[in-house]
């Protein structure tokens, strides 16, 4: 009986294991955080965030905010209402649809004259990045909200050793499930 529990236990750990170690925990601004005067596009430049991904943002609480807000919003660093804002100093955001994420800081003018923001894309696994959008980002050239168009608008497309490490991850599991099961 205890055989047949740990063969399940097994069993539920290989199946479960893949999903969690795949995912990938972005401090936002590694070792700076989520700061005043630091380029977020230039950090989010190489970095591919699929869905599961989770984003953290740690800052001093009180000092800065986090807002999900729309394209728009970011462009015009546009504040939501107070009670829509994450305030811990360590605001864990799970990444759990593909497409455009934008993020600001909604304290005084952080995100328009000091550049508190962040717009990333998110992946799925199984589709292929989207195509950049048709319409530019508008911008006042000079101003201090005016917003550079990334070198790359498009995501990287999902790299094939991905896939095979995955497969080769979950195979290994497969393989140690079916050993388990025979020394039984």
């Amino acid at each position: 009986m205890a055989s047949k529990q740990m063969n399940i236990a097994l069993a539920v750990f290989a199946i479960v294991l893949p999903a969690v170690a795949m995912a990938t925990e972005f401090t936002v601004g590694d070792d700076s955080g989520w700061t005043i005067n630091f380029d977020y596009q230039a950090w989010a430049k190489d970095k591919v965030f699929w869905v599961g991904d989770k984003l953290v943002f740690k800052y001093p609480a009180g000092r800065h905010n986090v807002f999900k807000v729309n394209g728009t919003a970011f462009v015009n660093c546009t504040i939501p209402p107070p009670n829509e804002g994450l305030t811990s100093g360590n605001d864990v955001i799970t990444l759990s649809t593909p497409g455009r994420k934008w993020y600001i800081c909604g304290v005084s003018d952080h995100c328009a004259s000091y550049g508190q923001k962040l717009v990333i894309t998110v992946l799925d696994e199984v589709s292929s990045p989207s195509p950049a959008p048709s319409t530019p980002i508008p911008s006042t050239p000079g101003s201090a909200t005016e917003v550079a168009a990334p070198s790359n608008p498009i995501a990287p497309a999902p790299s094939s050793a991905y896939g095979i490490s995955a497969s080769g991850y979950q195979l290994l599991m497969a393989a140690m499930v079916a050993v388990a099961f025979l020394l039984v």
